[in-house]
């Protein structure tokens, strides 16, 4: 089978290549999967640059995220031959290929309600997105919501599941384009870094209280105005650093201010609480059932594009979450925007 293999660290357009690899076989407790869609995330970039909190030995497929069809069920393993699934590939075998071996206790079933592509994209943004709106900040109904990368693959899910949740959501992103397509996902207000005063635009549309809860993916610039606009007993949740900075809190600042600051690493809940992911996924799929969400799809590359797709998650230069179909024959989809930086 084709599979995109990581060699040596660094850009993913110099370090990605497309090999020809054994196919995978489902051992005992696995599903082999072939992969219908595969989503690209931020991680993918750090996992080539050798960024990441996990660094898989060399050489590796990335791809953390899937929508793929069931092949064949290992011993022991719980499938349906046929059936239609999202799954987490472990590293270093990640999804940015044909055919992928996965454990069956880790895979869901996918919403009717979404497309392959959109299904796979429900995965990590939208378990990011709930978990950190809910069971890190408790997001009340008609609170204010900031959300930073409004038109990203993480920023669109948190500006749809804060609306599905009641809450009055202001949008940051960068630059005309970034900023329709955030009013078009749902924002009540919507910011543009390059042009707006953050913090005053904030405070004018909360009446001078701030925002109950910001949601940050970016890190830098984008923390240090969270924390100059977050209302009294406020909750920033970071998220990640996308900007490329990691910011150092001011302890004394969220002291005085009367705000709390919130890490988010979703992976843990794998191991820690795996029952709520399971509680989790049930909610997004009601959620999208019911059309309350519908990831932002930003393009559908062949798995050919894939090494190029990533590059474009790593530069800022893609809106929504871009996807990967192995199935899909080079030439019949159509080709990447050209997007200029989002974040």
């Amino acid at each position: 089978m084709k599979a995109w293999r990581v060699h040596a660290n660094g850009e993913p357009r110099a370090v990605m290549r497309l090999d020809d690899v054994p196919d995978p076989q489902a051992g005992p407790g696995q599903l082999l999967l072939r992969v219908r869609a595969a989503g690209v995330n931020f991680p993918d970039a750090l996992l080539c640059r050798g960024q990441y909190q996990v660094r898989p030995p060399l050489p590796f497929t990335p791809g953390v995220e899937i929508c793929g069809e069931v092949l064949a069920v290992g011993a022991g393993a719980t499938g349906a031959v046929g059936q239609r699934v999202l799954a987490q590939p472990a590293l270093p075998q990640g999804g940015f290929a044909e055919l992928v071996a996965v454990d069956a206790a880790t895979v869901r079933p996918a919403p009717e309600a979404l497309d392959d592509a959109e299904a796979a994209a429900l995965h990590i943004g939208y378990q990011t997105g709930w978990f950190g709106l809910h069971r890190r900040a408790r997001l009340q109904p008609g609170e204010t919501l900031l959300v930073h990368a409004a038109a990203g693959g993480v920023g669109s899910a948190a500006v749809q599941l804060g609306k599905a949740a009641g809450a009055h959501v202001i949008g940051v992103a960068g630059g005309a384009e970034k900023a329709r397509i955030a009013r078009e996902l749902g924002c009540d207000v919507v910011l543009d870094r390059r042009t707006d005063d953050i913090v005053a635009r904030v405070k004018d549309a909360t009446g001078g209280r701030g925002a109950d809860v910001v949601y940050d993916p970016v890190g830098g610039d984008a923390y240090a105005r969270s924390a100059k606009c977050v209302a009294f007993e406020g909750r920033i949740v970071v998220v990640g650093f996308a900007g490329g900075t990691v910011p150092t809190p001011a302890l004394n600042h969220a002291l005085v201010k009367n705000y709390s600051i919130l890490g988010l690493h979703w992976g843990l809940y794998l191991t820690k609480d795996p029952a709520a992911v399971d509680a989790c996924h049930e909610e997004l799929t009601k959620l999208a059932a019911r059309g309350a969400v519908k990831p932002l799809i930003g393009g559908r590359v062949p798995l050919a594009g894939a090494a190029e797709a990533v590059q474009r998650v790593a530069d800022g230069r893609s809106t929504g979450r871009l996807a990967v179909l192995p199935g899909a024959a080079p030439g019949t989809l159509p080709a990447l925007p050209d997007t200029e930086d989002v974040r």
